[in-house]
């Protein structure tokens, strides 16, 4: 939860928009990986090298006739380059449009896995200012660019381009050079959604901002998969805390939902049994956890000597007695 306009506090993951540019979101397992990386092989020897280039959502759009030098190059830079070098040259060339093709160039990059160089494209494009005609270009072609962003461990979500796709990329990227700082802070200011819950979460997890997790995290349910691993998230924050009951409660609640992923459900479980860990070393006494003093065994040993001597002693008495 974040403050909202009025001072209060408005959910960070409870996006209102009846349209937004996410699709639905991947948990990925070591097999889908596997899988993955197989299919993506078989598909690059079978299409060529389109495999390399920015994705589409359905079929390229197709240029107007009467577009700007400027649009029809830009436009086949976009969707048929496999390397950024072309879209760069292109920012030198046409300076009111540079910022734009720097953001291209970064998400292009950034598929490619490369984090330091697509951060450092994104953030150069995003602090370039471009002019009216590659503002409408953007509108008009690039809304169905589609770019799958890595917004917490092994959890994907495809993003249609747009200021989410971009600042999501942008904190990934920023993540895996641990730079978790700069990553929340990239996603701080995105419209509420599961998906930019997610990253600004993870970062700060990372960072061992827990207290604001739970409180970002407050009131959520399972709902999906994006919302369950929220949830892991939330009750990993809570258990750092200490609030063992609360986290509890999360567990259960990603439990809940039967057609929840798989994998989120093993992790639950194994968060449940480091929990309950937790929780069992947290009970134990401080007499049961260390040994004892060695005062305390000089007394004992003392008592147990006294016991005999007595015992001799009305022994002996006893046989003075006649007894």
């Amino acid at each position: 939860m974040t403050h909202g306009p009025s001072g209060g506090f408005a959910s960070i993951f409870h996006d209102s928009r009846d349209l937004t540019p996410f699709r639905e979101g991947r948990i990925r397992t070591p097999v889908k990986g596997l899988t993955d990386g197989l299919g993506g092989a078989v598909s690059g020897v079978l299409g060529g090298r389109g495999a390399a280039r920015l994705s589409v959502a359905g079929d390229v759009p197709r240029l107007k006739f009467l577009s700007s030098r400027q649009a029809k190059v830009l436009h086949d830079a976009v969707f048929t380059s496999t390397e950024p070098e072309r879209l760069l040259a292109l920012a030198r060339e046409f300076p009111g449009w540079a910022g734009l093709c720097y953001v291209m160039a970064g998400l292009l990059v950034y598929k490619h896995g490369g984090h330091l160089r697509a951060s450092e494209l994104l953030q150069r494009g995003l602090a370039t200012r471009i002019d009216d005609d590659a503002s409408q270009f953007s509108a008009q072609y690039l809304g169905q660019v589609v770019t799958r962003v890595e917004v917490a461990e092994r959890v994907e979500v495809p993003v249609l381009f747009s200021e989410e796709s971009v600042f999501l990329a942008l904190s990934h990227s920023l993540r895996e050079m641990g730079m978790m700082e700069a990553a929340l802070e990239a996603v701080v200011g995105l419209p509420p959604s599961l998906p930019s819950a997610l990253a600004r979460c993870t970062a700060a997890l990372a960072l061992e901002r827990h207290r604001d997790v739970v409180v970002w995290t407050n009131g959520l349910l399972n709902t999906d998969d994006l919302s369950a691993a929220l949830l892991l998230i939330r009750a990993r924050a809570q258990r750092a805390r200490g609030d063992f009951d609360s986290a509890q409660a999360a567990l259960k609640e990603v439990l809940r939902r039967k057609k929840t992923s798989l994998s989120l459900r093993q992790d639950a479980l194994t968060d449940r049994a480091l929990l309950a860990l937790d929780q069992g070393r947290m009970s134990l006494t401080p007499r049961s956890r260390r040994p004892a003093q060695p005062a305390e065994l000089e007394t004992l040993e003392v008592i147990r000597k006294d016991a005999e001597m007595r015992r001799l002693w009305e022994n002996d008495f006893r046989q003075l007695g006649g007894e």
